[in-house]
């Protein structure tokens, strides 16, 4: 029996739009614990890690770039921390909030070792605070995992770069800024677009991602809901017309289930307030279902 540890991070400081600070919340009643257990996981709810409301005070200008900085340094601190204790051999599901959470979890749960980052999604969010045109954190996640931009987030883990660049896999990209672009050329970061998704389909894009990323100790998959397509996955805040499938996400996470190397899981950008019957945080837990045992046959 798999031990699952689910930790909500409900902040939305990092977006341009309010809502997904509800996203855990809307991914558990969509039943993810039953679901999980039905599998025969044992699922462990460690609740949420607390977040600064950005209307509460004073000291979260929102005017000043990176935005609300200081208050999504602190919350990701309290979700590196937290996770960081956590067993080595726990399967962590972790909730969002806005994808900048991932600056919490993913060095939270490396624990210093060579881990791979699948990051699918719509968005490069690799923008440094020099490149973002909007400031939101949302959009800069990755470029910090990398050891880039400001001190105030690379101070999470220590300093450095969480992750290298070869070590990170993007699946579903269509929408990228001009700093990122050259960021990522620049790096030579492998980056599958929803081009290739369509040239040559998921199936060989998953291989080739798990044939670069399983042979490292840890492999953590963060998972945006808009890299769903809009018309699936309604309820996000950054949408863009031609993403992924239900089928080609599925097919995506039955083999990455199937190759047995993931360690954790990122679900993400689900805003209730945007949605429709909460159909996208049920989408995400079929998701997180089909990478944790959930089969046909």
């Amino acid at each position: 029996m798999r031990q699952v540890k689910v930790l909500g991070v409900p902040m939305d400081l990092g977006a341009g739009r309010r809502g997904v600070d509800m996203g855990p919340s809307a991914v558990r009643l969509a039943r993810l614990a039953p679901v999980l257990r039905e599998l025969g996981n044992e699922v462990v709810d460690l609740g949420n890690v607390m977040v600064p409301l950005a209307e509460a005070s004073e000291h979260l200008p929102s005017s000043v770039t990176p935005h609300h900085a200081a208050a999504i340094a602190a919350t990701c601190t309290a979700t590196y921390l937290q996770l960081k204790g956590l067993a080595e051999d726990d399967f962590v599901v972790s909730l969002g909030g806005d994808h900048s959470i991932s600056m919490g979890t993913l060095a939270g749960l490396s624990r210093g070792q060579a881990t791979g980052l699948l990051w699918v999604d719509a968005h490069a969010d690799i923008n440094t605070p020099a490149t973002s045109p909007t400031g939101n954190v949302h959009g800069m996640p990755v470029a910090h995992l990398l050891g880039l931009g400001d001190d105030r987030f690379t101070s999470i883990w220590g300093g450095g770069a969480v992750v290298r660049p070869e070590h990170v896999v993007y699946l579903g990209l269509r929408s990228v800024d001009a700093g990122e672009r050259a960021l990522i050329e620049e790096l030579g970061i492998t980056a599958y677009t929803m081009k290739d998704v369509d040239l040559r389909g998921v199936a060989y894009l998953a291989a080739a991602a798990i044939e670069q990323l399983g042979g490292l100790e840890r492999l953590h998959v963060s998972f945006d809901a808009d890299s769903l397509d809009p018309t699936i996955a309604p309820g996000v805040g950054t949408p863009v017309a031609g993403g992924l499938t239900y089928r080609e996400a599925h097919l995506l996470m039955e083999l990455l289930a199937d190759s047995g190397r993931v360690t954790s899981l990122d679900l993400v950008e689900v805003n209730p307030i945007v949605d429709q019957g909460n159909e996208t945080a049920a989408i995400m837990v079929e998701m997180a279902a089909s990478l944790l045992g959930k089969r046909i046959i």
